[in-house]
């Protein structure tokens, strides 16, 4: 592939480094992770390879050489050769074809997986054959969290805003983290804490009483209260959130938040199937 745009801030990511935490190097990775599992799947890579995440306005492509393609996570118009083309199906690209991106419809981070097209290679045409809660620009998204460690040192009222009031998200936000704005918040007691581990998603407290949602590249240990964590299953839909963009929190259970993560990838099973039995026929 040739860049000949190179867009805003498009970078090659995957699903991020893992086990380097100790030393400091947090995992960083694709913002929105599932899309990238989903990519790959459909085009029979392994999961974690790296694909090109990209915002608006997105690069202009040239391909070099024979490729299929998937494009998936937001929806910029992606046209190949001036040919609107679809989000989650696999395309067969000619060399010396242009991909373009025309206009932002839908989220935030759009992603493309390729695959050089190889002798004999068969690839089924799968269409839109996964079901996800994909993202929709609304007037409010909802976020499930999980309660965090500090959480109860918030007072009651601020417990209640946390549930019941619309955050944006600032002009401040980026892949270390989305920086919320809202009526600020009150701890009931002031408490001083030991820097400890923090994760994508977690929800930190700030001393000005708003909060921010740590994203990929967020650092690996930090001393804000940890009030809550959003939950596996809703980190893409939030990282197809942008500035601006209206969020409603709320809390759900542990053993919730771990149903939903195993239903979610007994869907990227099922497609896993669908492709072998296709590859069967």
């Amino acid at each position: 592939m040739k860049f000949l745009k190179k867009g805003i801030l498009t970078t090659q990511q995957g699903l991020g480094k893992n086990g380097l935490r100790y030393l400091g190097v947090n995992p960083s990775g694709a913002m929105d992770k599932l899309t990238v599992r989903l990519l790959n799947i459909l085009l029979q890579n392994n999961e974690s390879d790296p694909v090109v995440e990209m915002h608006f306005p997105a690069p202009e492509i040239l391909f070099e050489q024979d490729t299929i393609i998937v494009i998936g996570g937001a929806n910029f118009m992606p046209m190949l050769d001036n040919q609107v083309v679809t989000n989650h199906k696999c395309i067969f690209v000619e060399a010396g074809s242009v991909l373009k991106f025309k206009k932002k419809l839908s989220g935030n981070r759009a992603y493309l997986a390729t695959k050089v097209v190889a002798d004999n290679q068969f690839l089924p045409y799968l269409g839109n054959a996964f079901t996800r809660r994909l993202f929709e620009p609304t007037d409010s998204t909802e976020i499930r969290f999980i309660k965090g460690n500090e959480h109860e040192f918030l007072t009651k009222i601020s417990k209640q805003h946390l549930e019941n009031q619309n955050f944006v998200i600032t002009q401040n936000s980026n892949r270390m983290g989305f920086r919320m704005k809202a009526e600020p918040m009150e701890l009931a007691t002031k408490i001083e804490l030991v820097s400890t581990a923090v994760d994508f998603g977690t929800m930190q407290f700030l001393p000005d009483g708003q909060i921010i949602v740590l994203m990929a590249d967020h650092q690996t240990s930090g001393g804000y209260p940890r009030i809550g964590n959003v939950i596996s299953v809703d980190l893409p839909i939030l990282a197809q959130c942008g500035v601006n963009d209206l969020i409603r929190f709320r809390a759900i259970t542990i053993e919730n938040a771990e149903e939903l993560l195993v239903l979610q990838e007994k869907e990227l099973i099922k497609l896993k199937a669908s492709i072998r039995l296709n590859n069967l026929k």
